[in-house]
């Protein structure tokens, strides 16, 4: 299953076919186990790595560091929860480091996201403070490339 998953994670469009091909399975096993680890959650679900500049799309995306008390009964979980159950959270991960908790939030602007960190996330008792990093570029994602390679001619001598 380790092998299915991995496949997975970079390609999710591939055809129990392919997949048995490539796993050495047949397409039937191939979707027992898909079938399966949908089943027990340990595939959440699926989703596309868009290139944000092929579209116009004005999205802001923004990380954002927390760092919190954690409750005395459950730590950082249910502060993670609160946080992931907003609409506008698109990951949130438990960090080792400077800060606790680190929040990737999209908005339609930089103002929404502001908004946002004031009057929701600020608003937690628990959060003692926060910095916001707006993304400027994506670059990778997923482990897929996002960005055309594009040749940088400078200080070429011809």
């Amino acid at each position: 299953m380790q092998t299915i998953l991995k496949i997975l994670r970079k390609n999710a469009r591939l055809t129990a076919e392919e997949l048995a091909v490539m796993t050495g399975k047949t397409p039937a096993e191939v979707e027992a186990q898909i079938k399966e680890l949908e089943n027990t959650g340990v595939i959440r679900g699926y989703s596309a790595i868009i290139d944000d500049t092929a579209y116009e799309d004005d999205t802001v995306l923004a990380l954002i560091e927390l760092k919190v008390t954690p409750q005395s009964q459950s730590g950082f979980d249910e502060i993670a929860a609160r946080i992931a159950s907003y609409d506008e959270v698109e990951s949130v991960r438990l960090m080792s480091g400077g800060y606790d908790i680190l929040v990737s939030v999209s908005g339609r602007n930089i103002r929404e996201v502001s908004q946002f960190v004031n009057q929701r996330l600020a608003a937690i008792d628990a959060v003692q403070s926060t910095t916001t990093h707006f993304v400027l570029k994506s670059y990778k994602e997923n482990g897929i490339i996002k960005t055309d390679s594009e040749k940088d001619e400078r200080g070429m001598i011809l």
